[in-house]
This record gives C-alpha cells, structure tokens and sequence, in this order.
C-alpha cells in the first residue's frame, strides 16, 4: 500500500511517499487510492484531508534523485514520480520513504528509510490562568478582569518515521490559539485602614459631631438605621459608571434617592462596629427603600460584606 502527503508548513514544503506492505503504511486518508506494493505519486493534501492530482513532474524540470549516498540528476519528460524512477531504474525497497520537495523551481527526491516531516495538526486548547499585579487593590484581594474559554489551537509537530513507524513525535510551536485565557488581578498595594468612630456628641434636633480614631471629625445633620448590601462593577448587571456619570470606586454608594438625595455625603458604619466603610458619597442608583448599597472593587470583598445593618450618618 502506498500512501503520500503534502506538508504545508514554514518548515517543509514536500511531498513524502512511502513504500512497503500495508501494515507499515503511513495511513493519511484511507480513501486515497494506492496500489498496494507500488510507488504512486497521488498527493493528499494534509492541510485539508483531501485528495489531489497524480503529481506530474514538468517537461524540462531538474530534478535531484538522492539515493543510497549517491545523488543523480535529470531532466524530467512530464511524467510521474513513479515515471521518473523507473526511468531511472532507482527502486526504493519496502520501508524506503520518499521525500519530494517541489518548494523550489527544481524537483529535489530524497530516498531513506528515515524521514522526518513537520505535521500541522488542529487540537483542542484549554485556557490558561494569568495572575497580574495590581497596586491599586489591598494585599489579599483578587479581582476576576477577563473569564477564560477553552478553544482549538494549530500546532506544529516534528514527526521521524523510520522503516515504516513512526517513532517520535515532538512540539515545535504554536502557530495560533482561539483559546482567552482568565486573567485575575492581585492585590499588591497596603491595606487601607478607615478610621472609626471614637466618639458621637448628639444635638437635640438630631445633628451633632463624630470624632473619629484619628483624630478628625465630621459633622453631621441626621443619622439613619439602613439594610446595607454590597456590589462591584462586571457582576449582576452592575456598569463602571454610575447614574451621576462617575466613575464606581470604593466610596460610591447606591441609594434610592427618594431616600437620599444623590451626591449626599455620608459616613456609614456597621450597626455593631464590626465594618467601617467610613465616608461616601451617594452617587449611584439601582435600589429601593430603606437600603443602601456599597461598592468594593472585588466581589469576594461584597461576599464578605453580605447583607448587614448600617447606621448611615449624613454629613453636613
């Protein structure tokens, strides 16, 4: 049986026949037509599996015929390979392989029992995790920027086959990847500390002052007791940009504004000290009622926040 290829690569561009009985064959498309124990120079296109033409050589083409260390050259009278060597009475023997490159304007034959070839092959890719640094999220904290999607990828393939098998196969390259690879973003930048609420002096129409841990404070016309949850922008329909035309950062915060009006400032802290989200302001909209919505820049953080009660201090 005999079967062929053509290898269309940047590495190769040639024609390989190989001879012998049918077990050892190299089997490229089992509807090729080969006539078992013949030399035949019908092409199978490898690229597309598909078969081609009986290769005719051109009348009047070089052509280099490397044999058993001895190399003899011709001129070919538009015929087959099969043609030609006959002519030339060169029989290759029953696991010879012969390599026909037709890359050049000369014909170039070389007949061994070892050959190798570089194969183009299809397989599917699975996507990859990148990790990037980013100074601008605390140390601890991740963000997911890009989801990952398996794909196919074309690679290359150094194949040696010698007396009929193939043995050894070895990647060359990756010629290109339809797979998107998930990139998660780490924090690297210091964990920023909020301060908290040292001491609160009331007015008796609601009003008063918050001093804080670090000395500061903060006045304020009015406190309410609110549900307060948590989002992040890229999850549950949640944009980059906020009802006001803002950009979301940690301190945006979404209210309904029959509630609070937008662009109120505020301070909001835990009903038990245990989260102080500190100052925000109210720039977002996209809830109703008694509650109030906090940006962080990572949905583990809003997973970690949950749903909690906030008392939300409007400043002044």
């Amino acid at each position: 049986m005999v079967c062929t290829g053509w290898i269309i690569t940047d590495h190769a561009g040639a024609v390989y026949i190989l001879t012998g009985p049918e077990d050892a064959a190299i089997v490229l498309n089992e509807e090729a037509p080969a006539a078992e124990g013949t030399l035949s120079s019908q092409l199978v296109y490898l690229s597309s599996g598909a078969s081609g033409y009986d290769m005719t050589l051109t009348a009047g083409q070089a052509v280099t015929v490397t044999h058993d260390g001895s190399t003899v050259t011709a001129k070919a009278r538009s015929e087959t390979v099969a043609d030609l060597l006959e002519r030339l009475h060169i029989t290759p023997s029953p696991l010879e392989m012969v390599a026909v490159d037709v890359s050049g304007d000369s014909a170039v034959l070389t007949i061994a029992s070892e050959l190798t070839y570089y194969d183009q092959v299809e397989e599917p890719a699975a996507y990859e995790t990148v990790r990037v640094a980013n100074s601008s999220l605390p140390v601890g904290t991740e963000k997911v920027v890009q989801e990952g999607a398996d794909g196919v990828r074309t690679s290359i393939y150094e194949v040696v086959w010698s007396g009929g098998e193939e043995i050894s196969r070895q990647f060359v390259e990756e010629l290109e990847s339809t797979a998107v690879n998930k990139v998660i973003e780490y924090g690297t930048g210091a964990v920023e500390t909020r301060a908290g609420i040292a001491s609160v002096s009331k007015n008796a129409d609601g009003s008063g002052t918050l001093t804080l841990t670090d000395g500061s404070t903060l006045s304020f016309s009015g406190v309410k007791s609110m549900t307060a949850t948590a989002y992040t922008a890229g999850h549950g329909g949640a944009d980059y940009t906020t009802a006001t035309g803002t950009l979301v950062d940690v301190g945006t915060v979404a209210v309904d504004k029959s509630v609070i009006p937008l662009g109120t400032k505020l301070y909001i802290v835990a009903a038990d000290g245990s989260v102080v989200y500190g100052t925000a302001v109210a720039e977002d909209t996209g809830v109703r009622g008694n509650i109030i919505d906090l940006y962080y820049d990572t949905y583990q953080q809003c997973i970690n926040f949950g749903r909690r009660t906030c008392n939300v201090y409007i400043l002044k």
